[in-house]
């Protein structure tokens, strides 16, 4: 008997067949197989960041886009898009770490696991499966590829900390490209003494970085790449010139994270630059992945959407979210047409609470309408809505909340006042803050959740934040949160949090009809990592 005649016999079947789409169940007319899987994950990216990016597109009197759709629009409307919920096998909220396992893995996960079950156990990833099918594998990352999320597709460890242990770990699967920042942790420990080693590893890489170690260790793991066969680049100009042929490629080019999106934008066209950008790591992946005949397995992170959003920075998140829009181009472009591709594009959970909102400063003054309801009246609003102009002057941000911090912090000591924090964030800034809310956001109280041996709660004083403090959980860092709020009232933002939220994100699968349709209604991230391992093969 046919399930449709099944359904029309039996009323329990129709509620049975109903639920099994709202929990995403498979159609069974899926067509098995896929060649190329590409997984774009933009760190942080709720519904409310796409929001943002496409109103600053459509809506800015000044946006780079004039009147362009994003790349991100175009693949959500020529795609499939559902809603998915993230959180961990036993918690409401999820950290980048245990997301991102489930996507990888297709099962739940613990809070800030790598490549894990809920009970600790290594699981066989998305990426490791495509090795054992002949395919190539690639991580890409704006931050550190030891970071969560890449590391999250290759490696196993219990603790998302453990960077030193993720670069070790990441040459046993023989990831085929690699291209991130995160030197500082493939470097003996040695070269911190600016010494014979510090001098091998400034020529090695051109002196286009910052050359300093954070491991424990005199492991050289740039000379153990090397011996299993990968090429190593560490600029962009290494990168251009390296050959599509390339069988296997490590690409580090910072110490840390990659520049942030105003650095990026303030940058990019600088023919001196020498720190390649998401967009070109994306299509030298591409150039070289793609000579596999049996195709490959990428993993694409625009992974500062989520530090921004921690540190409730709406300019820094607008530019990395068009950053990110970038890099989907590059994809959206070379998989427009293929039969033998599929992308899926979305997030490893929301990050900030984020969101434009209206207010009652500055309501708005009568106007005149033409239409037949104002014939006699004025047009007046009781409230501020927010003016499209916000969104040019959030985007013309000059420094990310990080660099205006690191900044200040670098001052001598009798400089560290409140109208020297009041310039540098009027210097860089179309919204002002005055000395008095400067000088609120310096106040320091002490920490009640104070733990000497944390990472971030081991100081014993904290900035003063005086609603849902409890959620600003990153120690200094959460002064960016005190600036963030003396900026809102002019920008019509606000945030929630300096952490995640349990709001579903969006999964666009961009690709032929009957894959793009195989997950419906409200899934979980498992369900979608388990519905990439069913297709490739």
């Amino acid at each position: 008997m046919s399930l449709r005649k099944g359904i029309l016999k039996n009323g329990w079947a129709l509620l049975f067949f109903s639920q099994a789409i709202l929990a995403g169940a498979p159609s069974a007319d899926v067509s098995p197989g896929v060649k190329n899987i590409i997984l774009l994950i933009g760190d942080g990216m709720g519904p409310q960041q796409i929001g943002f990016l496409v109103q600053y597109a459509h809506n800015a009197p000044n946006s780079i886009y004039q009147g362009r759709q994003t790349s991100l629009e175009k693949m959500m409307r020529e795609g499939r898009t559902i809603l998915s919920l993230t959180h961990p096998a036993h918690a409401l909220v999820v950290d980048s770490a245990c997301s991102a396992t489930q996507l990888a893995t297709g099962v739940f996960s613990g809070s800030e696991m790598i490549g894990l079950d809920a009970d600790g156990n290594p699981v066989e990833t998305i990426l490791e499966r495509a090795e054992k099918l002949g395919k190539s594998t690639g991580l890409v990352s704006d931050t550190r590829i030891t970071h969560a999320t890449p590391a999250a597709f290759a490696t196993h460890q219990a603790h998302r900390s453990s960077e030193n242990e993720i670069a070790e770990e990441l040459l046993r699967p023989d990831v085929d490209l690699m291209l991130s920042g995160g030197l500082r942790h493939w470097l003996a420990q040695s070269v911190n003494q600016k010494k014979e080693a510090y001098s091998q590893a400034v020529a090695l890489t051109g002196g286009t970085i910052n050359i300093y170690s954070k491991r424990k260790d005199e492991k050289n793991l740039l000379a153990v790449a090397k011996k299993q066969g990968y090429a190593l680049v560490f600029n962009r100009g290494e990168l251009k010139k390296t050959p599509a042929e390339t069988p296997k490629l490590l690409g580090l080019f910072s110490a840390s994270q990659m520049p942030d999106g105003i650095l990026h934008h303030q940058t990019e066209l600088n023919p001196k630059r020498t720190v390649p950008t998401l967009q070109e790591l994306v299509v030298k992946s591409l150039e070289i992945l793609s000579q596999n005949e049996k195709g490959f397995f990428l993993m694409v992170e625009g992974g500062q959407i989520d530090w921004a959003a921690h540190n409730n920075d709406a300019g820094t998140l607008l530019h990395e979210m068009v950053k990110f829009d970038e890099a989907i181009k590059v994809v959206y472009e070379w998989a427009k047409g293929r039969e033998d591709t599929l992308v899926i594009l979305t997030a490893d959970h929301e990050t900030g609470g984020f969101g434009l909102s209206y207010s009652r400063k500055d309501t708005p003054k009568p106007t005149v309408l033409p239409g037949k309801a104002f014939a006699s009246k004025l047009y007046k609003p009781e409230f501020n809505f927010g003016a499209f102009a916000l969104l040019d002057k959030i985007y013309q941000q000059g420094k990310s909340f990080e660099a205006l911090f690191s900044e200040f912090d670098g001052l001598p000591e009798t400089a560290k006042n409140p109208m020297h924090l009041m310039h540098l964030v009027n210097e860089n800034s179309m919204f002002k803050i005055t000395g008095e809310e400067a000088a609120r956001i310096l106040t320091v109280e002490p920490n009640d959740y104070y733990q000497a041996e944390h990472a971030y709660l081991g100081i014993k004083e904290y900035p003063k934040i005086n609603d849902f403090k409890e959620f600003y959980v990153y120690g200094n860092e959460a002064r960016t949160a005190l600036l963030a709020r003396a900026l809102a009232k002019d920008q019509n933002v606000v945030w929630a949090t300096g952490t995640h939220t349990d709001t579903p994100v969006t999964v666009t699968f961009y690709g032929r009809a009957s894959q793009s349709e195989a997950l419906s209604g409200i899934v979980h991230h498992k369900d979608v990592g388990q519905y990439m391992r069913r297709l490739l093969s």
